[in-house]
């Protein structure tokens, strides 16, 4: 018998200097399979980027109308450009049976949790994931070690990095990224759960 299972969104979050994308370059080494969520933007696109596979590339006027109309997950405004992860594009990821990280910030992850609460088959087929260091002081060296941030910089980075610590216990799940050979195998391991929630098994799996 062939089982339909419903796949799961990766709500991914951790400060800077933490080692994120490192660790996740990692862990998909092990995961191939995993996928990254496309995004809306209303910056132009760069050199090489495709509309619908690196962002969905949006004017101010549609993005906005898509705020209205209530299509996003979440969003942000940066600066001059605003971004922001779509309601339909994570649900129908969840329904293909797809393994998708959404890497986000604390911001955006509680506009997510927010929207799960409102939403049944998004809580169903959502996690929340928060890399961590394995102290203040760790990351406050790593961010120093870059060599390329300003004083002012690194300030600046080690505050919102303070503000985003803060929230780590919003999520369901914390791996600390300590040692990273340690942490890729934790979160190898953490993924490969996400398949064998009940969330993902449809109800009538043991109905006659």
């Amino acid at each position: 018998m062939t089982i339909q299972k419903k796949g799961t969104i990766i709500v991914l979050s951790g400060p800077s200097g933490v080692g994120k994308s490192t660790l996740i370059g990692e862990v998909r080494k092990n995961l191939p399979d995993l996928k990254f969520s496309v995004s809306c933007t209303t910056r132009a696109p760069r050199s090489g980027e495709q509309h619908g596979v690196h962002y969905y590339f949006l004017t101010q006027e549609e993005f906005a109308r898509r705020v209205s109309a209530d299509e996003f997950v979440e969003h942000a405004q940066v600066f001059a450009n605003r971004y922001g992860t779509l309601k339909s594009e994570v649900l129908q990821s969840i329904r293909r049976g797809e393994t998708v990280i959404l890497d986000i910030d604390v911001q955006g992850a509680m506009q997510i949790r927010a929207a799960a609460e409102r939403d049944p088959e998004l809580a169903a087929g959502t996690v929340f994931v928060f890399i961590g260091p394995p102290s203040v002081e760790i990351l406050e060296k790593r961010l120093r070690g870059r060599a390329t941030d300003s004083e002012e910089q690194i300030s600046m980075r080690l505050k919102n990095a303070c503000h985003e610590l803060a929230f780590w216990n919003k999520y369901d799940y914390l791996v600390i990224n300590g040692n990273l050979e340690k942490a890729v195998e934790e979160m190898t391991a953490l993924f490969r759960s996400f398949a064998l929630r009940t969330a993902v098994y449809p109800e009538e799996l043991f109905h006659e």
